[in-house]
């Protein structure tokens, strides 16, 4: 019997690097706010997949009203986000019930494929976690900033051939994520895959996709309104 579906939708970020007077996630891609074409993406991917949104406090009632304006009416649970992304993932995690798969998502990320997502689900589904990643194509260089300074760290290298990017959706069996957040905050925890391999569980790492981009920056938005027309 296969495991009920949930995605956490991490949108809680204030999206300074942006530059812009609302958060990244509200902002319109395509005619619609970010964060509503990345949860779209799931609810064509997963028939009757349980949405979870995690979003700054104070932008809780901002979204509520966005959804009733555009008649986008997806069931959510909304969560307020916590002091780090891992607090904001514990946040989520306790509306989730042991026994099924959860994916935790960038709310950034609108451009992740259907085809993706229905892959992770259901290599999680066999193997209790999956993860993306894309290989690093770039000649990696390892740097150091001394008051602002870049200057190179003598004899130290880095193997390009051993360096992937991590993506999301990151999906696991909830028993085995919930049971990780349970563990004491590390700043070492970068993602969900870290706190899970802390934890113990191995991770099955699967090819991500290269349009998969985070958008963060104006460049990104650039980029991401690039895609998005090149695809669409």
């Amino acid at each position: 019997m296969q495991r009920r579906k949930y995605v956490v939708i991490m949108a809680a970020g204030s999206g300074t690097r942006m530059g812009e007077k609302l958060p990244k996630q509200f902002l319109e891609l395509g005619g619609k706010a970010i964060l509503q074409r990345t949860i779209e993406v799931f609810l064509r991917a997963c028939e009757g997949v349980s949405v979870i949104t995690v979003l700054p406090k104070e932008y809780i009632s901002y979204w509520r009203k966005y959804c009733l304006d555009r008649n986008f009416t997806c069931p959510q649970v909304l969560v307020a986000g916590g002091i780090t992304r891992f607090h904001s993932v514990r946040n989520a995690l306790a509306r989730v019930p042991d026994g099924a798969l959860v994916a935790v998502h960038d709310g950034v990320r609108p451009l992740v494929s259907e085809e993706l997502v229905k892959t992770l689900f259901n290599e999680a589904e066999q193997k209790q976690a999956a993860v993306p990643v894309i290989p690093c194509v770039d000649t990696m260089k390892v740097i150091e900033n001394k008051d602002g300074k870049l200057a190179a760290v003598p004899g130290a290298k880095a193997d390009r051939s051993l360096l992937y990017g991590a993506q999301t959706p990151q999906v696991f069996h909830s028993e085995v994520i919930k049971k990780a957040y349970d563990m004491a905050y590390d700043t070492a925890f970068t993602d969900d895959a870290s706190v899970v391999e802390k934890y113990g569980t191995p991770i099955s790492y699967l090819e991500g996709e290269r349009f998969n981009i985070k958008i963060t920056t104006k460049d990104d938005m650039v980029l991401a309104k690039a895609i998005y027309d090149l695809i669409r």
